[in-house]
């Protein structure tokens, strides 16, 4: 499959080397991975030493979507540079591989050649230092996680948290939780978490309960505030 992913992906003709590269096996075994998909009914042009080229890809069901639709998707996937982590943006251009690998030729050229694109200046958002990995993970698996934390008046604490929503834009990557040392949801700058680790405790099924509680709370307070009276502070 990373194979498969890989000649969907790069631009073709893609060199065994790079090939083997991207899917972390050695030369030898990526010929033989090469006629096992061929065996399989893949038909990938190209010998060793010229390069490799999918041109029929029989693993995907036939797709079609509206220009405007494939705009909006590759808008999204292209976001992911200046919004995602390595791993992230990784995994958007292998869907996206996918999809395009899906489409008919005049919707796939297409695809090609978009011309909505986004931008941001370099260095607008602070680097993050933490495993995003496991912080994903433990959104998905609604497992706690002990946090470093850095606030903005630079005063380190450490707590448990249970980790609900990540939040990404162009100037900060945000992570809601319910933290357990205030029993309050707060909001984290996840490039001032200077360390995380597993924190052994599942609050499954809470997170849909937690995340409904939080955007009524919210909801109340942004009506507090458009009729004057004192809403709860921001977190």
């Amino acid at each position: 499959m990373r194979l498969m992913n890989a000649l969907r992906r790069l631009p073709a003709p893609v060199t065994a080397a790079r090939l083997a590269d991207e899917t972390g096996v050695s030369r030898r075994q990526l010929y033989r991975d090469i006629a096992t998909l061929r065996a399989g009914g893949a038909l990938i042009d190209g010998a060793a030493g010229v390069g490799y080229a999918l041109t029929e890809d029989p693993f995907l069901p036939p797709q079609s979507f509206s220009r405007l639709e494939i705009e909006a998707l590759m808008l999204g996937i292209g976001s992911l540079d200046s919004l995602g982590d390595a791993p992230l943006t990784r995994a958007g251009r292998d869907a996206v591989a996918r999809i395009i690998a899906t489409l008919p030729d005049r919707q796939a050229r297409q695809a090609m050649h978009t011309v909505m694109r986004t931008w941001r200046p370099d260095a607008m958002r602070p680097a993050v230092a933490i495993d995003m990995d496991l912080l994903r993970q433990a959104c998905w698996e609604e497992n706690s996680l002990w946090i470093r934390y850095c606030d903005l008046k630079d005063r380190l604490s450490e707590r448990e948290v249970w980790p609900l929503v990540l939040s990404y834009s162009p100037e900060a990557l945000m992570l809601l939780a319910f933290c357990q040392l205030r029993q309050d949801y707060r909001v984290f700058h996840v490039a001032r978490i200077k360390d995380l680790r597993p924190g052994g405790t599942s609050f499954r099924p809470r997170r849909v309960a937690l995340l409904r509680d939080f955007k009524t709370r919210r909801r109340y307070e942004e009506q507090g505030s458009s009729t004057g009276k004192d809403a709860a502070c921001e977190f």
